[in-house]
């Protein structure tokens, strides 16, 4: 028999050696701590802004995401399905064809502070909405006849007459309840963080700068993965890309240039996430302000863009040109823009122009609002190529301004600003909800009001009410048709968003909705399974240096 220089055979070292490793794994296992571990924190940085946190104003696609994470609704859609899903409510039922609505709300939904949900708080919370007029109160004044406490845990909705997809409208923050002791019933608070009933809350906020996401305690279902999410703010795309590549932030979302976006394609640290493509920009013309009152403008403008040069140059190629508000690849969209005009289309333009009486030393001057800070720095690159497009008409001067988001919507809201650009993420996914916030009477305050007309509205209402989608598709049309005919609202463009990650970030999901649902993002630590491994063998003084090598081999 084979013996090792010290008289102990091999087979005895190989089996003490065995013995000793088995050991070591039972231990590694008795003593490791249950369920999966991530660390407690995600960074995510954006150059987006928040407008106010109030529900019963809100309604931005920023604030909207954070609204979803604090807040919860009697529906909500399921990540990456986009499947209605009961929320806050047990169950529900529908009764006249479609007209009344009764919520059965869960027991033991609570705010942060540990007040429970009932059905008289989920009451107070949509007449709130009702009362304060904001801009996403149409979701409420232009659906609901009435609300009524059935008993403590219960809610009965009359509609105005039926809506086919009424329960998305219920899955919007609007729906959100709100602690009638943290927000007045006639009063905005944009600064409140007291929250709703989701699974976190806000412990901090310094506004521009960060915000601080906790773990609610009191929500009633499963736990977000991750403890806390800490919201930076940067001022542009460049900021945002150094603090992703300086490991200041796990996540970069809304919005890199394009040129980043591929530039940190090729680099092996990130993954570059692309969502779902319903997102679109469009340009307002204000027809209660000259000289937009006057149609043959509003067409000459409409003919005189480009989409394609806008789309290749400004975004290259990230976006597609889109000729309805109704997005490309949704039911009852059409081309109608394109149909009409054309693209780039300069003598129809300067026909136009010429004839709602401007010439060469008559010039049509005008302003192009913008936002700089809530679509990327390239906002202002989109509406300098715009200028160039309009100006090459010979007939038009423009003159390009920004604002920052907040002042922007303020001085949108007041009908301050003649001409704008705007972008829209959707809140629920119908045609109607491209159509009817800015093109009903009322329903497009957050515009400012830019547009009204007694036939638009009837189609509009027309269609909400009907179950047969056939019969939405033509009506669809005729709103299209008209929409190309007035040219209140010009669409242009259609893309997808795009988030850059740390390559040890999980579970980011971006969907039509385009929302992020910060509760199933978490972050693992690669490689945490063989460090363990290896620390206990460390501990154990018996093994050589050439098992610890083999093993990290």
């Amino acid at each position: 028999m084979l013996r090792g220089s010290s008289g102990v055979s091999r087979v005895t070292i190989a089996l003490i050696l065995a013995a000793i490793i088995v050991v070591a794994v039972v231990a590694l296992f008795l003593f490791m701590p249950r369920g999966p571990q991530f660390p407690d924190t995600i960074v995510i940085g954006t150059t987006d802004r928040i407008s106010d946190l109030d529900p019963a104003n809100a309604y931005d696609f920023f604030t909207w995401e954070v609204l979803i994470n604090v807040g919860e609704g009697p529906f909500v859609y399921e990540p990456g399905t986009l499947k209605l899903v009961e929320g806050i409510i047990s169950s529900y039922e529908v009764q006249e064809n479609g007209k009344v609505y009764i919520l059965n709300l869960k027991r033991g939904v609570k705010f942060p502070n540990g007040k429970e949900v009932t059905a008289e708080i989920m009451k107070y919370s949509i007449d709130r909405v009702a009362t304060i007029q904001g801009d996403p109160s149409w979701f409420v004044l232009d659906f609901i006849d009435s609300v009524e406490v059935v008993d403590e845990y219960t809610l009965k909705i009359t509609l105005k007459a039926p809506v086919s997809f009424y329960q998305s409208v219920l899955a919007v923050p609007t729906y959100f309840p709100v602690d009638p002791d943290a927000y007045p019933m006639d009063e905005i608070t944009p600064d409140n963080t007291a929250g709703s009933v989701g699974r976190y809350m806000i412990t901090q906020w310094v506004r521009d700068q960060s915000l601080v996401l906790e773990a609610n305690p009191n929500y009633y279902g499963e736990p977000p993965k991750t403890k806390r999410i800490i919201i930076k703010f940067y001022k542009d795309s460049s900021s945002l890309r150094l603090a992703l590549e300086g490991g200041e932030i796990d996540i970069a979302w809304r919005t890199l240039d394009p040129a980043d976006i591929n530039s940190l394609k090729e680099n092996p640290n990130f993954q570059v996430i692309e969502g779902a493509g319903s997102f679109i920009r469009y340009i307002v013309f204000n027809t209660n302000i000259e000289p937009f009152d006057d149609v043959r403008v509003r067409k000459a403008l409409a003919a005189a863009l480009d989409r394609s040069e806008l789309a290749d140059t400004v975004f290259l190629g990230m976006m597609d040109p889109l000729y309805s508000l109704v997005p490309n690849g949704m039911w009852s969209h059409e081309d109608i823009f394109k149909d009409k005009y054309g693209d780039g289309n300069l003598d129809l333009a300067k026909q136009l122009l010429r004839e709602a009486g401007y010439s060469e030393e008559n010039k049509l001057r005008i302003t192009l609002w913008y936002t700089t800070s809530h679509y990327g720095t390239t906002e202002a690159d989109l509406a300098a190529l715009i200028k160039d497009q309009w100006e090459r008409t010979g007939l038009v001067e423009v003159s390009a301004q920004g604002l920052e988001w907040s002042t922007y919507l303020e001085r949108t809201r007041n009908e301050e600003l003649a001409v704008t650009l705007y972008g829209w993420y959707p809140d629920y996914l119908d045609p109607d909800n491209f159509l009817y916030p800015f093109l009903h009477t009322g329903s497009n305050r957050w515009l400012g009001n830019p547009y009204s007309d007694p036939q638009m509205d009837k189609w509009l209402d027309d269609a909400q009410k009907s179950t047969d989608r056939n019969e939405r598709s033509r009506l669809y049309q005729l709103v299209q048709d008209k929409l190309a005919e007035d040219a209140p609202i010009v669409p242009i463009l259609q893309g997808k968003l795009f988030l850059v990650a740390k390559k040890s970030v999980k579970g980011i999901v971006v969907d039509q909705l385009m929302l992020l649902r910060y509760w199933v993002i978490y972050k693992e630590e690669e490689g945490s399974m063989q460090q363990s491994i290896l620390m206990v063998l460390m501990a154990i003084p018996v093994i050589s240096p050439r098992l610890l090598r083999r093993i990290k081999e």
